[in-house]
């Protein structure tokens, strides 16, 4: 199961590089890791993410490449292997996660129990697909489960080792994910079981107060600039709870309220069969042991009535809480498959061999799609390739916020024909553009970033670039698609695409959705994850228009 797992993790892993298309994987844990090396201290200086992940990718470059200057060349000349490295130390905390749960549940309950649920996060989508990149959702899991297997060791055994272990894995779950803190939830419920005993109020007191204290040591240890640069600390605090709040949500945000897009995550995230089992499994353990009912289903409630009060929702922010569904779904399948059994003992076996299949079968299919998917070429490749083969060096393009800056580079080979190395010269996209009598202009300014950048869009545009010269326009579909999710809010971007298509040619157009396939819509979850089986290569649908008119003309 174990070789499954970390198969399914490693398959793909080399995804896009040398070029970084996931915007967070991009700007966030490897830079900050290799940025470490320059500044002479580990202050991240960024407290938006916490910063554990960050000094665990430092600590394994160092040992990996042998110091900074290895790493800055390795960087500089070839960025692919060291986010390979990097990706592959989060699969390997989320295979190691799938391990720790097998332990949590078979303490818990049994081990049948244990290995279903390890073998339901082991394939299921979400966990799969999100150890391919450099982010540390899949690397929370790792504390997040050794947590809830101190946690498991209170409730059956209520030994000092056990209260040691659950703080331990609370404090570095913080420290990797903010809201990995979760498992503070089954801590309590279970030290609170062992207080409630005959005996055992002594014994839960001092337990919690060492869960406490080794829980802010180790989150003090794994992030020592939340003390040493408090103010910094708290700051982004703040400033995280205010993007995550988002106000009026990101841009084409689909899907409604956030805990339906939750729930809703939950089908495809883990599958219909384990969401619905681990509503039937909350039910099941009342009946059956309510200690574990106080234990495993208050942490995912309150998290998904947390986390979806807030503005903006993503799929993979459920992480925390998939460990604790997964043992629920996993309860619950095996007890009604013993139910059926008892009347007919000889087909018990057969019974939770088919309960096993039908919780695991959706995870398994779109985890081995997506393998496959991840391992060939990215439409923001395929278009890449196209241009050098097609525009001259130091041509002038339009090239929208769907690519790293670094895709305008050839990698260690900076280009002689523009003043800042790129190979063509891109348009600079800026507010400054706008002028205060609504006229545009070409000027340097504050950058639109990629999630503003339809709110700054507009048609007059398109003849801005033509007058200057930039007869070569990049467009992706996650970009255009916000447009056609959010129309009546950005009306200007809806008319600027309008624009761009009747005055330029379709020069190249790269699809990731298979043959004779039906487009998916935009999602920020099904755009960027490929989950729908109609995708066959990872990317948007990459576009390439030639403009021909003023300056253009000729060309």
């Amino acid at each position: 199961m174990l070789g499954l797992s970390l198969a399914l993790r490693l398959w793909g892993i080399k995804s896009g590089l040398p070029f970084v298309y996931n915007t967070d994987e991009n700007s966030h844990f490897v830079n900050k890791a290799v940025a470490f090396f320059n500044q002479g201290d580990l202050n991240p200086h960024y407290f938006n993410n916490p910063p554990a992940f960050t000094y665990v990718l430092h600590a394994v470059f160092t040992v990996y490449y042998g110091g900074r200057t290895a790493v800055s060349h390795a960087v500089a000349s070839d960025p692919t292997a060291i986010f390979v490295v990097a990706r592959v130390v989060a699969a390997l905390l989320g295979t190691g996660a799938v391990w720790l749960l097998y332990l949590a549940g078979s303490r818990l309950v049994d081990r049948r129990v244990g290995l279903l649920a390890a073998a339901l996060m082991g394939v299921s989508f979400l966990p799969v697909f999100y150890s391919h990149l450099a982010l540390n959702d899949v690397p929370t899991l790792a504390p997040v489960t050794l947590s809830l297997l101190g946690t498991a060791g209170i409730l059956r055994l209520g030994r000092p080792i056990d209260y040691l272990m659950a703080g331990l894995g609370l404090g570095l779950a913080c420290a990797t994910k903010y809201t990995g803190g979760i498992v503070l939830l089954p801590l309590v419920a279970a030290a609170a079981a062992q207080f409630l005993a005959p005996g055992g109020r002594r014994s839960a007191v001092i337990g919690l107060i060492m869960a406490g204290l080794i829980a802010v040591l180790a989150f003090a240890v794994a992030n020592p600039y939340s003390v040493l640069d408090f103010t910094a600390f708290r700051n982004g605090l703040v400033h995280q709870s205010t993007v995550t709040d988002g106000g009026a949500g990101k841009l084409g945000q689909t899907g409604g309220a956030g805990i339906p897009y939750y729930l809703w995550a939950l089908t495809w995230g883990l599958g219909w069969v384990p969401a619905l089992a681990a509503l039937g499994g909350a039910v099941a353990l009342w009946w059956d042991e309510r200690r574990l009912v106080a234990l495993l289903v208050p942490g995912p409630l309150l998290f998904l009535i947390f986390m979806g009060s807030q503005g903006r929702y993503f799929g993979r922010w459920l992480m925390p809480a998939l460990p604790l569904i997964c043992l629920l779904g996993a309860y619950a399948v095996l007890e009604f498959a013993d139910r059926l059994g008892r009347r007919r003992p000889a087909l018990r076996p057969t019974l939770v061999a088919l309960a096993a299949v039908a919780l695991c079968t959706q995870g398994l299919v779109h985890s081995i799609h997506d393998g496959l998917v991840l391992s060939r070429a990215d439409t923001r490749n395929l278009t890449r390739t196209w241009l050098v083969a097609h525009i001259p060096e130091g041509s002038k393009i339009v090239v929208e916020p769907v690519v790293p800056n670094q895709w305008a580079q050839d990698i260690g080979r900076p280009s002689a024909v523009t003043a800042n190395g790129d190979r063509w010269a891109k348009f600079p996209t800026s507010r400054s553009q706008i002028a205060s009598d609504g006229t545009l202009k070409l000027a340097a300014g504050p950058i639109v970033y990629i999630e503003d950048y339809e709110r700054y869009t507009r048609p007059e545009l398109v003849d801005l670039y033509e007058s200057n010269g930039y007869c070569w326009v990049i467009s992706g579909s996650t970009q255009s698609g916000r447009v056609q999710e959010a129309s009546r809010q950005v009306p200007n971007a809806v008319a600027y695409y309008q624009r761009l298509a009747r005055q330029g040619i379709v020069a190249f157009r790269a699809s990731p959705f298979a043959s004779g396939a039906s487009p998916v819509s935009f999602n920020f979850d099904f755009s960027f994850d490929y989950y729908p089986l109609a995708y066959h290569r990872p990317g948007p649908v990459m576009t390439v228009y030639h403009l021909t008119h003023g300056g253009c003309a000729g060309s």
